[in-house]
């Protein structure tokens, strides 16, 4: 995976998918029109930035990826463990306002060309999974809770049953995301993943940390795929918050990056 400058928006891409024709990509903050402290890129419609440069944001998003607006479908992402199947007749979901994403999900299933699946990021983990075969394609918003809850098994599950995805077929890609050095956690988070493998909860300082872009490789694993298909832009986004949206980072007050794909 790599980090590309297109039509001024910053993405992370990966190069096979775009020699593919997968539409998709992790945003940076780069590139937009909101004003601190959503500078610039803010693509999330609820954080309390003026809703006509939200959408000017994601009409420079989708200019960059040649897909229309009206073509975007998002989820209500609620820190849960529940899947959409998404059709043509999902197309413009959430694209236009946060009031009609479809409701109670965090991860986006399609099978169709057309629909452009999008979630919102400022820490959490974003897994974009494609299915070549199918072809299908999963978007996954994965917080520690959907990650407990393990959200982008649920997601290839999803995929299996509706579309005959074999996850020994699939690629996934884990974008921009909170790392190990930065997410400190308290024992009740951390005792909920003390039985997901070595590493995954560290130690330092008296205080516990945890690996959710690891938690969520193992869980892509443990669900069939293969670990040479899973590919990290490995960024820390409290690290690198000049290119990053971090809620962590910024106490809460901060705009939200996107994790988009489609067929």
């Amino acid at each position: 995976m790599r980090m590309r400058n297109a039509a001024g928006v910053t993405l992370w891409q990966v190069d096979a998918w775009t020699e593919q024709r997968i539409v998709h990509g992790f945003t940076g903050r780069g590139g937009g029109v909101s004003p601190p402290p959503f500078d610039s890129l803010n693509l999330g419609l609820r954080v309390g930035d003026d809703p006509a440069g939200v959408l000017e944001n994601r009409r420079r998003l989708c200019r960059a990826l040649g897909v229309s607006p009206g073509a975007l479908v998002a989820g209500q992402q609620v820190h849960s463990n529940a899947v959409a199947v998404v059709t043509r007749a999902s197309m413009g979901r959430g694209a236009l306002s946060a009031d009609d994403a479809l409701p109670g999900v965090d991860a986006l299933v399609c099978a169709e060309p057309g629909p452009v699946l999008l979630g919102l990021f400022a820490d959490c983990v974003p897994i974009l999974i494609v299915d070549p075969r199918t072809p299908a394609v999963a978007m996954v918003h994965a917080g520690w809770r959907g990650t407990h809850g393990q959200v982008a098994v649920r997601a290839l599950e999803t995929m299996a049953a509706s579309f005959g995805t074999r996850p020994a077929d699939c690629w996934a890609a884990l974008g921009p995301c909170i790392g190990p050095c930065c997410y400190e956690v308290g024992a009740e988070v951390a005792d909920r993943f003390a039985g997901w493998g070595r590493g995954l909860v560290q130690v330092r300082e008296g205080r516990l940390y945890l690996d959710l872009p690891l938690a969520n490789r193992r869980l892509l694993e443990t669900a069939g795929v293969s670990g040479r298909q899973i590919v990290d832009a490995g960024v820390c986004t409290r690290c690198n918050m000049d290119l990053c949206f971090s809620h962590r980072g910024s106490g809460g007050w901060t705009g939200r990056m996107a994790a988009v794909i489609g067929l």
